[in-house]
């Protein structure tokens, strides 16, 4: 099977990365910026990142499409995809990299392959490549993700997890469950001490008896609403896989809502280039706080 171009739909903060890691690796990464905003056409050009006029035009061009973008949009990607793979006799390979439950992505590949198409459910863990971290690992599961394996190395780990659809997207809703899940919980904390007049306090609890867990609120919550309007529809998907293992989804419907919370607030305008680090755990949670004191209102 050929791989010499990648198409990345879309090359916002993790897709440019992968798009020039790609790069770097020897493939050509194309893209669609049609309809796409002014900031990920730069994120886009920054990566050598090539824009090509249409879905079609991109679709015909390239070998495998990496789908990465807000999880509450995955779906209807998907089926625009499909519209342009069928529109050109297409049978590119098409990977969905999101944060999606393994129904919505059975789904997806239903509307991929009906379409010609060749369908891989993947996910990945970890931040974008090339930032001085460990690389992201990309999980893949399908009776294609062998392909993925050809990008092992380039600035991205692979992990195949055999031929069964949903396993890839298994593993993320079980990790992002925790991760996620535990940063949502860390804000509702914060603000109901808030809330309470209690923040000091428990701010002095917390750092003597929990200390790993008040080093996570002291350092990462103040990123957390540049990312919150992509967490919600991660939480809504956490929880429908959960409900349907019989797991109570209550708890990441209630994440979901935090989240919804967070993307409401004054900062949740940044993005990973433009957050105040300056600002503190404390001032995100007034913001909260404010936020809910005038809805009570």
């Amino acid at each position: 099977m050929t791989l010499e171009t990648v198409a990345i739909l879309s090359p916002g903060d993790m897709g440019h990365s992968v798009g020039a890691a790609l790069r770097e690796g020897g493939l050509e990464a194309i893209t669609c910026l049609e309809g796409r905003s002014a900031r990920t056409r730069r994120l886009s050009e920054s990566a050598g990142i090539q824009d090509t006029p249409n879905l079609e035009v991109m679709v015909a061009k390239a070998d495998l499409v990496l789908s990465i973008i807000e999880p509450a949009h995955a779906a209807s990607l998907a089926r625009r995809v499909a519209v342009a793979l069928a529109a050109v006799g297409s049978n590119a390979f098409y990977a969905d990299c999101n944060a999606v439950s393994p129904q919505t992505s059975k789904e997806m590949e239903a509307v991929i392959t009906g379409a010609g198409g060749r369908y891989i459910d993947a996910s990945i863990i970890g931040g974008p490549p090339g930032r001085g971290a460990p690389p992201p690992r990309f999980y893949a599961s399908g009776r294609h993700s062998p392909l993925m394996s050809r990008l092992d190395g380039m600035g991205i780990v692979v992990k195949t997890l055999g031929n069964e659809i949903g396993r890839a997207s298994g593993i993320k809703m079980c990790y992002a469950g925790l991760t996620k899940g535990t940063s949502a919980l860390h804000v509702a904390v914060l603000a109901a001490a808030e809330s309470l007049g209690l923040s000091d306090e428990l701010r002095g609890e917390l750092s003597a008896s929990q200390p790993d867990a008040f080093r996570q609120m002291e350092t990462g919550v103040s990123r957390i609403p540049s990312k919150a309007f992509r967490w919600i529809g991660e939480m809504e998907e956490i929880a429908a896989t959960y409900q349907s293992l019989g797991v109570p989804p209550g708890f990441h419907k209630g994440a979901a809502e935090i989240y919804r919370l967070l993307s409401e607030t004054p900062y949740a305008s940044e993005r990973a280039e433009s957050i105040d680090e300056d600002r503190s755990t404390a001032q995100t949670i007034e913001a909260l706080v404010e936020l809910l004191s005038r809805a009570e209102g």
